[in-house]
């Protein structure tokens, strides 16, 4: 199996995140901070450790701020639903994923606020003329998603977050996909709130995240319970993280985004320059073969998106898997905006997306599989494939 799906999880972890998940399981899995026993305070020093790393690695003055969640959608949700302004205007990007876009829905639908969305000018990505176009007085939030994880668009965060600092906004950055990938500080790029997924960039087990906040921002929290602190109280706690994190937390899932931290750390040159390689390689070969590519040649950050003629993306990512052993994505991968921005709502894209345990071994056959598709379909051959495919749906 060729596993080009990264960008929805990483398949291969290190070596290091398997090992640390292990040993929580075996040697901290006491509930951390809920008790006063040696093995409870153990596991809630663990977590501590990984909280300033965290810190330390976006630049992030205050660990008590960065919130564990269960993946970057429960912390966009918490950002967007927690420091709602009745009456307010939020700004947003085409390349935004549906943990944006419908809580935002959500809170236009109630009459809360009104959103609008902000176009690309720039093929490229996301610039602050695009979004100063769109602001009014009572803005109160931006939020851009960094990488896009439908092509790799790439949001101008350093100018937009200038912007934002000066007009007393918000500014929250997904970084679902760059997280890992990129260096992302948060005092030079004026980010108030920044979101991550633990299992794409930082290789760490699914359903692990983290908000991590910068500003004096008051967030209200989502979700409310025990936090280990002020028991005999029927309000939530005002301190971080405690406010956010009610709950159990996952003990083995954020001592492997630990492991997957320290991971990419040590190998951030390699991995950056893996990705790159590899993706320059596929967007040049891809477009050798005229099939349109969606990902524009500057943007090699792992993730490329195409399509194959007229051909349905998921017909061609099923014939991928079952006739070639590789694994990408089809569809619309959760982001409507930029699928009408790209004029493919009605087939989709093929997405392939890249981590540094790939090879050009495996991007030379992916190439190799869709040059045979596209001579298959000019051959008009390419329908029996297809006529398979549907009715294995049935």
């Amino acid at each position: 199996m060729i596993y080009l799906d990264n960008s929805a999880s990483t398949y291969i972890k290190p070596k290091e995140v398997i090992k640390a998940v292990q040993e929580s399981l075996l040697h901290f899995s006491a509930n951390p901070g809920r008790s006063g026993h040696q093995a409870s305070i153990r596991t809630a020093m663990m977590i501590e450790n990984i909280r300033e790393r965290i810190a330390n690695h976006f630049n992030c003055p205050n660990s008590n701020k960065v919130i564990f969640t269960q993946n970057c959608t429960h912390a966009l949700n918490t950002a967007i639903l927690g420091a709602v302004k009745s009456g307010g205007h939020v700004i947003c990007t085409e390349n935004e994923h549906n943990s944006v876009l419908r809580p935002l829905e959500h809170l236009k639908s109630q009459g809360l606020i009104e959103y609008d969305i902000a176009y690309q000018s720039h093929a490229g990505g996301i610039k602050l003329e695009d979004i100063k176009k769109l602001y009014k007085p009572n803005t109160y939030m931006v939020i851009c998603n960094h990488i896009s994880n439908v092509n790799g668009d790439i949001c101008d965060i350093k100018s937009i977050g200038k912007f934002c600092k000066e007009n007393n906004i918000i500014f929250v950055v997904d970084c679902a996909q760059s997280g890992g990938h990129e260096k992302i500080d948060m005092q030079d790029a004026n980010i108030s709130i920044l979101t991550i997924a633990g299992h794409k960039g930082f290789y760490a087990p699914q359903a692990i995240g983290a908000l991590i906040i910068n500003s004096d921002i008051i967030l209200n929290p989502i979700i409310f319970g025990g936090t280990g602190t002020n028991s005999l109280e029927l309000f939530q706690p005002d301190i971080y993280p405690e406010r956010l994190e009610s709950g159990t937390i996952s003990s083995p899932l954020i001592l492997g985004l630990g492991a997957g931290l320290n991971f990419i750390e040590e190998n951030f040159n390699s991995i950056r320059a893996k990705l790159d390689d590899l993706t320059t390689y596929l967007n040049y070969e891809l477009n050798k073969l005229d099939v349109k590519v969606y990902t524009q040649p500057e943007n090699a950050n792992g993730v490329i998106s195409f399509n194959i003629d007229q051909l349905q993306s998921s017909d061609v990512a099923t014939i991928l898997d079952e006739h070639f052993g590789i694994c990408v994505r089809g569809g619309f991968h959760c982001a409507p905006m930029k699928h009408r921005a790209l004029g493919t709502l009605e087939q989709g894209a093929v997405r392939a997306s890249i981590s540094y345990f790939n090879s050009f071994s495996d991007c030379q056959r992916l190439v190799n599989a869709v040059k045979y598709i596209k001579r298959k379909n000019q051959n008009q051959t390419i329908e029996k494939l297809t006529k398979k495919i549907q009715q294995k749906r049935r």
